[in-house]
């Protein structure tokens, strides 16, 4: 089995960058219940580690923060992105 240990690095900046985000938005107040609110109401935050055009979104009712995704195909040499970001339903 091929594994890639250095997909963890990039797993790790995404959710170092996020949490950044969430204190950020917390501003003074480190509560739990404000950490909680700031979490659950994040709205098109860009974080990159991600590709282009793929958001983190979250809600009270959808703790879920990435429902997009961007298409791959192996060239031989190299992966290329092809296709719009799909969104939505479609993932």
């Amino acid at each position: 089995m091929l594994t890639c240990p250095d997909s963890f690095y990039v797993y790790g900046y995404a959710a170092t960058m996020t949490t950044i985000h969430v204190l950020r938005a917390c501003g003074n107040d480190l509560s739990r219940e404000n950490m909680m609110r700031q979490a659950s109401n994040m709205q098109d935050v860009q974080v990159g580690a991600l590709l282009p055009g793929i958001h983190i979104n979250s809600s009270p009712s959808n703790f879920h923060p990435i429902r997009q995704l961007q298409l791959m195909r192996w060239t031989g040499k190299t992966w290329e992105l092809f296709g719009d970001v799909l969104s939505g339903s479609a993932v």
